[in-house]
């Protein structure tokens, strides 16, 4: 008999396979030799009261042999001899779940991408961190697995009516990533692992007749009427297909604007913009596990091996605009993700054992054309404009090399520079400025009362300070949380209004918002084109 149960057991416990198999008894009502193995459904913890617990929603196997979890196997067709082709523009995860989704449906995916392939991104972070070099080809933003790879592998959407979320975790798993990601309530894969799995991702696309192409940024396209003929690249090249799938990221500026200057469609589209605050993992972990909290001070991180790190979600409304956390990062590492000379943004990540001695997230405030003032008359570029605008004099204020501006938290909201800064996860280092000089005043003005309310939701407890303290600090900026241009397509064909065989798809043309949903819609994308074929 198979039979789904809830349980809740104290998170001490849920480690021992022997205690669940209790719970599962005790609810079943059966001895518990009659339980013969159960499959996790869903697992999240609950830390709500003093003593935290986990909720496992579990498929129990009772009086009947158990047999491991059934899995999704997404078969590939061999496109070697494929008569039809699809040119496919960013090897990111939108690119990459496009490409398998053509394959299959037996056509040939060719992708075309501007920077490296992961090994050889490694040394050009490296250029980055430590020497303050950025390569505009490839960086944390561009190459191959795109922005995701090197920039944490959260799993976690809320978007789950853009595509079957189920799906792309299994086919993640398929790829090599662990099967804790199909009932974890928030999914990770981890930095450290991610590379692997995109490398073998590009050698099933590779040796099912599917094509990689690195180091080639496309300029522009060779047009017929209301088709794209080619895509053309800088170093001369020309690729003819039957259809196009544009699915650069949300910081390829370049693309946005070859777009607007060769009159294809864009649009202006809402946005969010602010910083990245870090406090030590210890402090996140007292607040949300109930600590003991005189202890903290004296013996730090108290937190049991059988509690992960812990993480936070805050949002508050500040005269009329949401501010909000983004990309929380436990046990994470603060990262500058800029993808021009002179312009500074900064990101988060986290190994798969988020193991690193802080905590950080993205704080940012809602960004609409309103805001934008003098930037409007760049029409649908204004705020693509405004975000760099941000990120130079957050460049200037550092100091150059990549060096970040920084405040500590209670200061920043004082307005009071800091006189010293506490130790900080920024490899390329941070420096003491007012970073009310960095951000525009509106956005500025509304991180200051959020972070007083973040403070009260998560308050101080005897010796142990509240997430409002003078141990966290804010580095400017975060910029890049997702694009702030749309390119338009129609709603049931997916196409570009201007050109049928032009699909836009994931976070750089305004439809995704992190790895899952990119790649839910490259999937839906690629079914689109082949459909298209098939008419």
């Amino acid at each position: 008999m198979l039979k789904s149960y809830s349980l809740k057991i104290p998170a001490s416990q849920a480690v021992d396979d022997s205690v669940v198999r209790q719970h599962i008894a005790a609810m079943a009502g059966v001895g518990e030799k009659r339980v013969t193995g159960y499959h996790i459904l869903k697992r999240s913890i609950d830390a709500r009261s003093k003593q935290p617990f986990v909720i496992l929603n579990v498929e129990a196997f009772i009086d009947e042999p158990f047999h491991d979890r059934e899995r999704l196997k997404v078969v590939f067709q061999d496109v070697h001899k494929a008569t039809k082709q699809v040119v496919i523009i960013g090897a990111g995860p939108c690119g990459l779940f496009a490409a398998l989704k053509l394959l299959e449906r037996g056509i040939k995916p060719v992708i075309l991408e501007r920077g490296k392939d992961v090994r050889a991104r490694r040394r050009d972070l490296a250029l980055l961190n430590k020497e303050g070099k950025v390569n505009p080809e490839s960086n944390y933003c561009f190459g191959e697995g795109g922005a995701g790879t090197y920039s944490d592998g959260k799993l976690y959407t809320r978007s789950s009516k853009r595509g079957d979320v189920n799906r792309i975790l299994n086919l993640f798993v398929q790829f090599g990533a662990e099967e804790n990601i199909l009932f974890d309530a928030h999914p990770h894969i981890g930095t450290n692992k991610l590379p692997q799995i995109i490398t073998a991702m590009r050698a099933v696309i590779t040796g099912h007749g599917g094509e990689f192409h690195f180091e080639k940024k496309v300029t522009g396209f060779q047009t017929e009427g209301n088709k794209i003929l080619e895509a053309l690249t800088a170093d001369g090249g020309r690729y003819a297909a039957d259809s196009f799938i544009l699915a650069t990221g949300h910081s390829a500026r370049d693309i946005f604007l070859m777009l607007h200057e060769n009159g294809v469609k864009i649009e202006s589209k809402p946005f969010a913009l602010g910083v990245r605050v870090e406090h030590p993992q210890s402090l996140i972990d007292s607040m949300q596990y109930h600590l003991n909290a005189p202890a903290y001070v004296s013996k730090g991180n108290l937190r049991p091996a059988y509690l992960p790190p812990a993480s936070y979600s805050l949002v508050q409304q500040v005269d009329g605009k949401g501010v909000f956390s983004f990309c929380m990062c436990p046990g994470g590492i603060i990262a500058p993700a800029a993808t021009s000379p002179g312009e500074l943004v900064v990101n988060g990540w986290s190994p798969s054992k988020r193991n690193n001695p802080f905590a950080n997230s993205g704080i940012v405030v809602s960004v609409e054309e309103k805001d934008l003032g003098e930037f409007n008359k760049h029409g649908p570029l204004a705020g693509m404009y405004f975000q760099q605008a941000v990120e130079q004099r957050a460049f200037e204020m550092g100091g150059g090399k990549f060096v970040a501006p920084a405040q500590r938290l209670v200061d920043f909201t004082n307005g009071k520079l800091s006189r010293d800064l506490p130790d900080c996860s920024y490899l390329p280092g941070i420096h003491s400025a007012q970073i009310k000089d960095v951000l525009p005043k509106f956005v500025n003005d509304r991180l200051k009362e959020a972070f007083k309310e973040f403070g009260r939701k998560m308050p101080a407890k005897g010796e142990r300070p509240g997430y409002f303290t003078n141990e966290a600090v804010v580095v400017a900026t975060e910029s890049r949380t997702s694009s702030p241009v749309r390119i338009p397509r129609d709603q049931k064909k997916l196409h570009h209004p201007q050109f049928v065989n032009l699909f836009p798809a994931g976070e750089g043309a305004g439809y995704a918002g992190g790895i899952v949903s990119a790649g839910m819609d490259g999937e839906r994308v690629g079914e689109a084109v082949g459909l298209r074929f098939e008419v």
